[in-house]
């Protein structure tokens, strides 16, 4: 083949199993692989000069796959891993070398589908395509966020540190494996004499892959099982997708609401909202 090649990410989605919470979903990023931090967002104090990498690669896992991909293609082949948001396979030709920029799942990828992924890279296997494309979407959550977070991030608050409640919450119902971004939010603008009508707790952003807490929550007399609980929702909005039914898009599908009642506190947090949401509206 000729040219240059490009297998697109085509849709973001993941899939969960079934089993314990911690050990439902796979790491988003590869085992072989680590993504080096944002520093605007990193809760550690990291310095890396301009033009870092974006992750770093395991050596051997790298030199596997490669070594792989050049007995497919009986030719010498230069395998350089990617985080690519888009873009998660390209491959060229040239001078009777193989390039390839493979995306870093595919360092841990089961052996059926490293073989696809041969297959399809030095042949173009259509069935080889098939089997690959339905890994990528498999793994979407393995995928770099497609829109950066350009404001600092404000964690620690007056009464309640929202990092800390978040890596509690992680720990305990994800394995921790979830690496979501949060925040408080911004205080919407409201006149005094208008008391609010709604107010929405927190949200999640799946470009930004952020989520935002309401700084109404930032009170000493909001206790933090309640504070997890809203943490815990969105960080479900994180790895379970949304999905469409009957010609309208389900942001709480079925999977979703099973795992939510598995939150320890989940009656007890419901009932402490359902008694306070007039006291929220007020703050």
């Amino acid at each position: 083949m000729a040219g240059q090649t490009v297998f697109p990410f085509a849709r973001p989605l993941g899939r969960m199993s079934r089993g314990r919470p911690g050990l439902a979903m796979a790491p988003r990023v590869s085992p072989a692989a680590l993504r080096v931090p944002d520093p605007l967002h990193s809760q550690l104090e990291v310095s890396f000069p301009s033009g870092h990498p974006q992750i770093f690669v395991h050596e051997g896992a790298r030199q596997s796959l490669e070594r792989r991909l050049a007995f497919g293609a009986h030719r010498p082949v230069f395998l350089s891993v990617t985080d690519n948001r888009r873009n998660m396979i390209s491959y060229a030709n040239r001078g009777g070398v193989l390039r390839a920029r493979i995306h870093h799942m595919f360092l841990d990828a089961p052996a059926s589908v490293q073989d696809a992924l041969v297959q399809y890279v030095v042949r173009g296997d259509r069935s080889a395509s098939h089997l690959v494309g339905r890994y990528i979407d498999d793994n979407g959550h393995r995928i770099r966020a497609t829109r950066p977070v350009l404001t600092p991030l404000n964690t620690q608050g007056a009464a309640h540190d929202l990092y800390a409640v978040f890596q509690k919450v992680n720990d305990t119902y994800f394995g921790g494996n979830v690496d979501a971004l949060i925040t408080w939010g911004k205080r919407g603008r409201s006149r005094r004499d208008e008391p609010r009508r709604s107010i929405k707790l927190g949200s999640y952003s799946a470009v930004e892959r952020l989520i935002r807490v309401h700084p109404v929550l930032d009170k000493k007399w909001v206790p933090r099982y309640f504070l997890a609980y809203i943490i815990y929702h969105e960080m479900l909005h994180h790895v379970i997708p949304s999905s469409h039914g009957n010609g309208r898009r389900m942001l709480h599908p079925p999977l979703f609401q099973s795992r939510e009642r598995m939150f320890r506190d989940f009656d007890r947090a419901l009932a402490w909202e359902r008694s306070h949401v007039g006291r929220l509206l007020r703050s």
